[in-house]
């Protein structure tokens, strides 16, 4: 209980401090610590990270860090991946979500090593950086990807989220951070919606790992103007690479690659489809980026 506790504080911190991140380790913390199912661990990961996500872009929009036109933009199109996210987490066999929750892992790992310097700043967000002009397509179809990333496997997405902003929207660190934050709470309520009716949830567990994870919120948000982010995603993006490596160990098995081949064969022209159109999706990007 002790371990959990702790735990649930750490995701709160990193939660604050890097716009995202913290709500990685809550799937792996419900599952080996609290003994959670897959499916049960990704409802109450949503729970707790939208509560903590709403409690700490509380203190963001306080020192004026939230970019809400930019925010509701990539929210609005993450709540229609989440939903659909959730909804199809329904039919998906809860040990290869962990498989695919490991992988996201595994790929969260390397954006935080590589931690690449986005544009930074001190000036007023809401009146100098926030950006008027969006590139409405490149976030719309950002917001779905990362939105349906978030409903399927209950990660918030602050580490794709982060990146996204800075180098779509231009925001500076900390606005991106704060903007994230408020996109997650989007995201989360939008996927909760898609899990509403195959979710299983533990009331006095979630209560805890909320309330630990908001107490962590808390200390981050104060952490925030003395720790650099920058520096700190590359140590935690090793420590996720190492946790993700685990935990596809621990999953992958012969039994794991039979349920694989079967859920294949038996949804194969839904794969077939929904294969096309993220094809398709994917060469208009490419296009739109050479022209």
């Amino acid at each position: 209980m002790t371990l959990l506790i702790a735990a649930s504080i750490a995701i709160g911190i990193l939660l604050s401090l890097l716009g995202g991140g913290g709500s990685i380790l809550t799937v792996p913390v419900l599952v080996y610590l609290a003994d959670l199912s897959a499916k049960s661990a990704i409802v109450t990961s949503l729970i707790v990270v939208c509560i903590t996500s709403a409690i700490a872009v509380i203190h963001y929009a306080r020192s004026k860090r939230v970019c809400w036109k930019t925010g509701a933009t990539f929210g609005i199109a993450g709540m229609l991946g989440a939903f659909s996210g959730g909804r199809l987490a329904a039919y998906i066999p809860g040990p290869i979500l962990l498989v695919l929750f490991a992988t996201v892992m595994l790929l969260a790992s390397f954006a935080m090593i590589r931690n690449k310097k986005p544009v930074t700043g001190e000036k007023n967000c809401e009146d100098d950086f926030c950006p008027m002009n969006l590139p409405v397509s490149a976030i719309l179809f950002d917001g779905v990807l990362v939105g349906l990333v978030t409903g399927l496997i209950g990660v918030g997405g602050g580490f794709l989220l982060v990146p996204a902003l800075a180098l779509l929207a231009g925001l500076p660190i900390q606005a991106a951070i704060g903007t994230s934050l408020f996109i997650i709470v989007l995201q989360s309520l939008a996927a909760l919606a898609g899990h509403a009716n195959h979710m299983s949830i533990n009331i006095e567990l979630t209560l805890l790992v909320t309330s630990c994870a908001v107490f962590g919120s808390l200390i981050g948000g104060q952490l925030t103007k003395i720790i650099d982010s920058q520096y700190l995603k590359r140590g935690f993006g090793v420590f996720v690479f190492l946790l993700g490596s685990f935990l596809l160990y621990q999953e992958i098995s012969a039994e794991l690659i039979a349920q694989i081949k079967q859920l294949l064969i038996e949804h194969k022209e839904f794969i077939k489809g929904a294969s096309t159109i993220i094809v398709t999706l994917m060469l208009y990007r490419l296009w739109s980026r050479l022209h």
